[in-house]
């Protein structure tokens, strides 16, 4: 069963984020100590009593298609979606003015990860309708907003995003689906597909923002536009009128979250689908990518989850599975105590909170980003910006060896589906790949977050981190040895970045080198966060704060998380040193 990390939620948002800081921002005087402390305990409950329960269940049920076009989710779904909207929690971090909860995007990504850790095949129509929200109140018009908003922070109505076409994936420029003007809206017709809960049972309306050519736009990305298209048009007193010319052919057979309904939906089967353009005539990339940002963080937070979730299943069954005597211990002592083991389950335990600890402070810089102005403004974004390709990437890959490790550790009953854990090591397989590859984060990460600066906004983190490992270093705390350790990865870093920015003018081996910085910095920007868990940890047990052995642990973690995963740095550094002359020297056609 999954127990929500609401303690370690709360340590990393005192210590690491700061949350007295996010609290001063423009529109965040409603924070407090004590109100964040008590929206993570419920938001626990409700994960762990209410959403867990339903996993593996889901799983085993999936959501089924009839033959009139409905979706039914898993038993059980409709009654946690109505728990979770009639708690707020739908629009948590959404403006209040439209029903939103107007809570900072650390403490809603904190939150996220709880109901994703619990069940992440239900909690995907949360995260897409909260996309859906933000996307609509950067660039809705105020009728749009009075319109959607209050429904869908409300969990009355969901959301999705319609990018991908049969014949356009990764490559939008080749979407086909057209918007014809009709009077004050457009008819919408096309085929979409792989939109998650495209059609389902558990909200009364799904508002579908989708992504089409107008009949004079120009070719390729340039002449996209974005429309709302909802399942049931809305009269204008707010009620449900009609149903649209939107309808659900088939839902994918998929190798996990099998009881999210991924969907096949064709639009204008009869005419047309009443669509109403969102922000301005072909611009709809630029509106669509607000809402695949906010996505793309979503996603690496699921990396996160999913690694907590099939953590604690893998520590549960260590702790009480007993098979042989382990070395230096006594006769049925469990397989915890067998050192390959407990190296599993620590080195897990020491990514999990490396993860938690840098997507928070990524959510904090987003945060700071929305509330603050002109050049801290400008600050905070550039470093969401970076940091968000190296969220999604690192933390999405890593989970496909964590969940593994899980399964390990289970032996042959993890291979079995009864378990569980073989469940986890499914769901986390998307997640590399769906909202932008691997591959596409490292060519944004390369090309855009650091050859298009010069390596500016990468030099800044890279200054940050040894100025911090400088002050831990010097604090006389114990673990001035983690502080090193993270100085001399910067060290590398440095080197590498060099190296890459060397490659500026030959862009194949610049993109060789993509996933590998990317990993690089996501192992070093761990080590990062967790020498200053370690080093708050320190201050605390001096101080008499907290409970010792927290504390101890925290440090203890960070330590192995300096002998196991660090040292992936350099390696990525040998790769990246060496790998494009290797692809270079290869003819595709000897593979």
């Amino acid at each position: 069963m999954y127990q929500a990390p609401v303690d370690d939620m709360k340590f990393v948002l005192r210590h690491l984020v700061g949350l007295d800081g996010v609290a001063a921002l423009d529109g965040m005087d409603m924070v407090s100590d004590d109100l964040v402390e008590a929206v993570l305990d419920e938001a626990g409950k409700l994960a762990g009593e209410v959403i867990a329960p339903l996993n593996h269940a889901g799983d085993v049920a999936g959501s089924v298609r009839h033959d009139d076009g409905r979706v039914t989710t898993p038993a059980g779904f409709g009654e946690a979606w109505k728990a979770m909207s009639e708690g707020g929690w739908i629009g948590l971090n959404a403006a209040p003015e439209h029903g939103g909860q107007g809570l900072p995007q650390c403490v809603s990504a904190a939150v996220n990860e709880m109901w994703n850790g619990a069940n992440m095949g239900f909690a995907l129509c949360q995260l897409l309708t909260q996309g859906a929200i933000h996307a609509l109140e950067i660039v809705g018009s105020d009728a749009q907003k009075d319109t959607y908003l209050p429904r869908l922070n409300a969990g009355e109505w969901s959301g999705t995003m319609n990018l991908t076409e049969p014949q356009a994936g990764t490559d939008l420029a080749a979407l086909r689906t057209t918007a014809t003007p009709d009077g004050d809206h457009y008819l919408i017709r096309g085929q979409k597909i792989y939109i998650t809960y495209g059609e389902h049972d558990m909200s009364e309306n799904i508002i579908h923002l989708v992504l089409a050519r107008l009949p004079d736009a120009p070719p390729g990305v340039k002449g996209i536009s974005l429309f709302i298209v909802p399942k049931y048009l809305v009269n204008e007193d707010g009620s449900l009128g009609a149903r649209n010319d939107v309808h659900c052919l088939s839902i994918e057979k998929k190798l996990g979250i099998k009881s999210s309904p991924t969907a096949v939906l064709q639009y204008g089967q009869d005419g047309g689908a009443i669509g109403y353009l969102l922000g301005e005539e072909n611009r709809g990339l630029d509106c669509m990518f607000l809402m695949m940002n906010s996505a793309r963080f979503d996603v690496g937070l699921q990396g996160l989850a999913i690694s907590e979730r099939a953590y604690q299943q893998a520590v549960g069954y260590a702790r009480d599975r007993v098979q042989g005597t382990p070395l230096e211990r006594e006769h049925g002592d469990a397989i915890v105590h067998h050192p390959d083991v407990l190296r599993l389950l620590t080195g897990m335990r020491a990514e999990i909170e490396a993860m938690r600890a840098l997507l928070l402070v990524g959510g904090a810089s987003l945060d700071r980003a929305h509330l603050l102005s002109g050049d801290d403004a400008d600050f905070w974004q550039t470093r969401a910006n970076l940091l968000i390709p190296v969220i999604k990437g690192w933390m999405t890959e890593r989970s496909l060896q964590l969940t593994s490790d899980a399964v390990q550790v289970h032996g042959g009953m993890g291979f079995i589906e009864e378990t569980g854990a073989a469940q986890h090591l499914r769901d986390a397989r998307i997640l590399p790949i769906y909202e932008g590859t691997t591959a596409i984060q490292a060519n944004d990460l390369i090309f855009r977050k650091t050859l298009r600066d010069n390596g500016d906004a990468v030099r800044i983190l890279l200054a940050e981190i040894r100025d911090d490992m400088a002050r831990i270093a010097g604090g006389g705390n114990g673990v001035a040895g983690i502080a090193g350790s993270v100085t001399a990865a910067c060290d590398t870093a440095e080197t590498v970045l060099d190296t890459v920015l060397a490659r500026a003018n030959a862009p194949r081996d610049a993109a060789a080198s993509g996933t590998d910085f990317l990993m690089m910095l996501g192992y070093l920007a761990g080590g990062w966060q967790l020498a200053r868990g370690a080093a708050a940890a320190a201050r605390a047990t001096a101080d008499g704060e907290g409970d010792p052995a927290f504390m101890k642990a925290k440090q203890v973690t960070a330590g192995a998380y300096m002998a196991y995963s660090l040292p992936e740095v350099g390696k990525m550094a040998a790769r990246i040193a060496a790998g494009p002359e290797t692809l270079a020297a290869m003819d595709p056609a000897w593979l």
